[in-house]
């Protein structure tokens, strides 16, 4: 005879964050915030530690959004961002829901959007500034802007993945529609 659960209720969320691809958004906000508290608990702020060439940790506060846009506007741009990154966080939470089993990469994808919002959203409301701490030197790129790059951390990187996977389940999408002999 099986066992029931104690409590079958816990067993059916639990049930619904693997079906749904909800453990990678789990995955991707513990090791972000994982590495952030390291980095905050080892590192002095702009302190640069070379890993290998052309890439270092360097601690770093973001006030502002992607690339530090606003982030000289005074302090109302963390509870605009906080807003709209939990938006944003919950809207694509429900459109992860509503997929279907076989739509796994748009799940993935979304589930490293979600990991990775909600990262720098606990930064946000709770430090008031996100947390970045990766800086790489693309010396390939003549534009001085971009050495170094902009610091980021695993909540951006999971993002601008999730972002990329979006735009490749976008473009087979488009593509099994402009040649539906293919798809079929």
């Amino acid at each position: 005879m099986r066992r029931q659960p104690r409590n079958p209720g816990i067993c059916k969320a639990l049930h619904r964050l693997v079906k749904h691809w909800l453990w990678l958004s789990a995955v991707i906000l513990l090791l972000d915030q994982a590495t952030k508290w390291l980095v905050l608990a080892f590192m002095e702020p702009y302190e640069a530690l070379e890993l290998m060439p052309n890439l270092q940790l360097s601690l770093m506060f973001n006030t502002g959004a992607a690339f530090s846009i606003l982030s000289d506007a005074g302090g109302w741009q963390r509870w605009l961002l906080a807003g709209f990154a939990l938006l944003v966080t919950l809207v694509l939470v429900v459109w992860l829901l509503r997929l279907e089993k076989d739509e796994r990469l748009l799940a993935a994808a979304l589930a490293l959007i979600v990991g990775g919002a909600a990262g720098n959203l606990i930064d946000r409301v709770l430090l008031g500034h996100v947390v970045d701490f990766i800086q790489v030197y693309l010396p390939f790129i003549p534009l001085r802007i971009f050495n170094p790059w902009p610091a980021f951390n695993v909540a951006d990187s999971a993002i601008s993945i999730g972002v990329v996977l979006l735009l490749i389940q976008t473009f087979q999408g488009q593509r099994a529609q402009a040649d539906p002999a293919a798809s079929g």
